[in-house]
């Protein structure tokens, strides 16, 4: 497709799905004109008269163009997302970026660390590996600022069926971050973590990977998704300028030890 034209689609349902998020249910309305994405990769949304933004698949087409985003209400296009009723048409651009990396995650043991919204990257992601794996070796941490915020709940009584989840809360017991339970995750795990992907706010990605890297894990072995910088997805607008790089093209999927010098020299 053309990436600057929308494909016209049309929203079918929604869910709230936490104190100030909603899982949307969308239809492209010519399936057969977007390519399948892969899990990381993200599309871009338009409402007409309000603009677009970027928004990561949390499920990938359908056959029929059926799929799912996560959304927060945090300004214009999402407040005018919101607003729209069943039946009314959005346009959608996409797929964009690199997904994550299943050829070097395949079959290995995972730490998967999120937090916020950033697990909606990361639920298709977890999805194909449930299926795929030859048997289930996911350890999930997922981080939120309280019990009201936390995010795809009925996907995660869903995962818990299969693999560990630790949910960890800002205003709980455990110090309100996922490396305050870290040592007790690894301790849990039948063998140490092969890789850990990291998804969610940029400060919580850095001082998980500074973490990991002083308890001896490679920079190789992390992955980090900065799927927040998108917004207009081909490169253009510079909102997401990193060194040489922009990451709207170049990620927003990147191992840790090529991500670290870039934002480090875009500080």
């Amino acid at each position: 497709m053309d990436s600057m034209t929308p494909l016209a689609a049309e929203l079918l349902h929604y869910r709230e799905d936490s104190a100030d998020t909603r899982y949307f249910k969308i239809r492209l309305i010519a399936p057969n004109k977007m390519s399948a994405p892969q899990p990381g990769q993200f599309c871009m949304l338009s409402v007409p008269g309000h603009g677009e933004a970027a928004f990561t698949f949390a499920t990938a087409p359908d056959k029929q163009g059926v799929f799912h985003i996560l959304v927060r209400a945090i300004g214009e296009l999402t407040y005018a997302l919101f607003a729209l009723k069943p039946g009314q048409r959005i346009g959608i651009r996409g797929p964009f970026g690199k997904a994550w990396p299943l050829a070097e995650i395949v079959d290995q043991q995972l730490l998967i660390i999120a937090g916020g919204c950033g697990l909606a990257p990361l639920n298709g992601l977890i999805d194909h590996l449930l299926k795929t794996h030859r048997k289930p070796q996911l350890t999930l941490v997922y981080g939120a600022r309280t019990s009201a915020h936390q995010v795809l709940n009925s996907q995660r009584q869903r995962w818990n069926k299969q693999i560990p989840i630790f949910d960890v809360l800002e205003d709980g017991p455990d110090g309100g971050t996922p490396l305050s339970i870290m040592p007790n995750v690894i301790k849990s795990m039948v063998d140490k973590p092969e890789k850990i992907l990291l998804c969610g706010p940029e400060a919580m990605m850095q001082i998980s990977a500074l973490y990991f890297l002083a308890q001896g894990f490679p920079a190789t072995s992390i992955w980090a998704a900065i799927e927040c910088r998108m917004h207009c997805a081909i490169g253009l607008c510079g909102h997401c300028y990193l060194e040489q790089q922009y990451a709207c093209t170049d990620g927003p999927i990147y191992r840790w030890d090529q991500l670290q010098p870039l934002l480090r020299r875009s500080i």
